[in-house]
């Protein structure tokens, strides 16, 4: 940023975001504290995002800044974690304008007012490549009760939160339109793409009814396939129980072959879990409590991997499995 200097930068927009955080010490020491409270175990995550890769270079900066918390705090929700800061890393280009950084704070601000955290410390550099942002995202959880992709159990129920496919349908969007969707519904899946939705009231609920949880960031079969994994079982998902948007399923509609891409594509960020069939009751009092709809999309057995079961009850290959970034 031509004419100001990283401590300039620091303390003009990001200073002012740790407000709140006493022990941040306004951003003018090396690192910051947090306190565990009693009886509590500190949640940690982090995520980055990549111009190019995670968000488009001429994206707002304010909804890149509010993406990349909710990236992270989608990770906390997963966990069951209720999110208390973060730590910030930002590699802005060599050559960005300060109007660009003043509505990157604006989103981070707007965002930290929403979900109640607050800018704990991190680091801010220029870069001759892409701009690049990492959080560090901290929550906190009753004792050691946070969930796990390993707790899944043979009979088990397997349940998605939300809609599935809207970020890969958003993203699809900027680059083509769909035929035949109203303004309306590309707004729609355009803004699910750039905005997720971490679902923060739900997360914490579902520590008293879940076995095994994780956010749906790089597309639900992919990331079901973890929890597979993790807890040694097969997760049979019926494909036309996977719940859509109604901009989704007119384009599964018009394209059938688009439910693969749904189920694979990425940049949902819902939670996907599991629970038993006797706390089924329980977890639809949650999710009404939480305001978050919830579905049941399938269930776990032996076995190994994710399997996905169309109307007839026959083997459908979904498509290659979600996103990888050193795929090649």
């Amino acid at each position: 940023m031509p004419g100001a200097g990283e401590f300039e930068i620091i303390a003009r927009y990001f200073a002012p975001l740790s407000r709140g955080a006493p022990l941040a010490f306004g951003l003018t020491d090396d690192a910051a504290m947090l306190l565990p409270r009693k009886g509590r175990g500190l949640v940690m995550t982090a995520d980055a995002i990549v111009a190019g890769v995670h968000f488009l270079p001429d994206d707002p900066p304010d909804l890149i800044a509010r993406k990349l918390l909710r990236v992270n705090l989608s990770d906390l929700a997963a966990k069951g974690a209720t999110p208390r800061g973060y730590l910030l890393t930002a590699a802005f280009p060599q050559d960005v304008a300060p109007g660009w950084i003043a509505a990157f704070a604006r989103g981070l601000r707007t965002d930290q007012k929403r979900f109640g955290i607050v800018l704990l410390g991190g680091d801010t550099v220029a870069t001759p490549g892409p701009a690049s942002f990492s959080v560090t995202m901290i929550g906190e959880v009753p004792g050691r009760r946070m969930l796990r992709r390993s707790g899944a159990r043979a009979g088990d129920l397997v349940c998605v939160s939300g809609t599935i496919g809207d970020g890969g349908f958003g993203l699809a969007e900027l680059g083509h339109a769909h035929e035949g969707l109203a303004a309306a519904q590309r707004r729609f899946l355009i803004d699910r793409y750039r905005l997720p939705r971490p679902r923060t009231t739900l997360g914490p609920l579902l520590r008293n009814v879940a076995g095994a949880a994780l956010d749906v960031s790089d597309g639900l079969v992919q990331d079901l396939g973890h929890i597979a994994r993790q807890s040694g079982t097969r997760l049979t998902i019926e494909a036309g129980a996977v719940p859509l948007s109604p901009a989704g399923r007119a384009i599964v509609r018009a394209d059938p072959s688009a439910l693969g891409r749904a189920l694979t594509a990425g940049d949902d960020y819902e939670i996907a879990f599991t629970v038993t069939k006797a706390r089924l009751g329980a977890l639809k009092a949650t999710a009404h409590r939480a305001g978050v709809p919830v579905s049941v999309i399938g269930r776990v057995e032996r076995g190994a991997g994710v399997r996905v079961l169309g109307a007839g009850g026959e083997v459908i290959e979904a498509g290659p499995g979600g996103f990888d970034h050193f795929a090649r």
